[in-house]
């Protein structure tokens, strides 16, 4: 079975287990996220929408944020001395379609438990930057105390200078 969904004003035919790059849509790695919008379900018996097909919705789990590549528009003016370069990046997000429901049935919740390794590594990050903003701040504080003042550097005589010198 396939279906034909409508996301970020593009049409895109999809599985299960498809593996789509849509738009960017808000949410972390690993949320569930809803397509409303099916224009048509395939199969042994295709339905049609006019314009979406009632009750029917597909379910996918997001990957991860990406970006394209770049685009580089480049305007230039001839014998005007003008010209404007500019470039864009897509933002795309990664999407694994998990399951095509029909009859208004609801996605089932696949909600990761949080693991002791995953919670580890969030703890770990959190205290060298408390570290580091102490340290920062003992550094400034001996840092005003030490400071001396800067003197400017000798200018170097030029050859012009030396010879000039020397004349007089």
């Amino acid at each position: 079975m396939f279906a034909v969904i409508r996301t970020g004003g593009k049409q895109y035919k999809v599985a299960a287990q498809d593996v789509i790059r849509i738009e960017r849509r808000d949410g972390a790695p690993g949320d569930t996220i809803e397509f409303a919008e099916v224009v048509m379900l395939g199969g042994d018996s295709p339905v049609v929408g006019a314009p979406t097909v009632a009750g029917a919705t597909v379910a996918g789990e997001l990957i991860e944020h990406t970006r394209g590549p770049k685009v580089i528009a480049f305007k230039k003016r001839r014998r005007q001395n003008s010209r404007r370069k500019r470039g864009h990046r897509q933002d795309y997000t990664l999407v694994r379609i998990t399951e095509i429901l029909t009859d208004g049935r609801k996605p089932a919740k696949a909600a990761k438990a949080p693991t002791e390794a995953d919670a580890a590594p969030a703890e770990a990050a959190a205290k060298p930057a408390r570290r580091t903003a102490a340290k920062k701040a003992e550094a400034g504080a001996a840092g005003e105390a030490a400071a001396k003042p800067k003197r400017a550097p000798a200018k170097a005589k030029t050859a012009k200078a030396e010879s000039a010198s020397e004349e007089n």
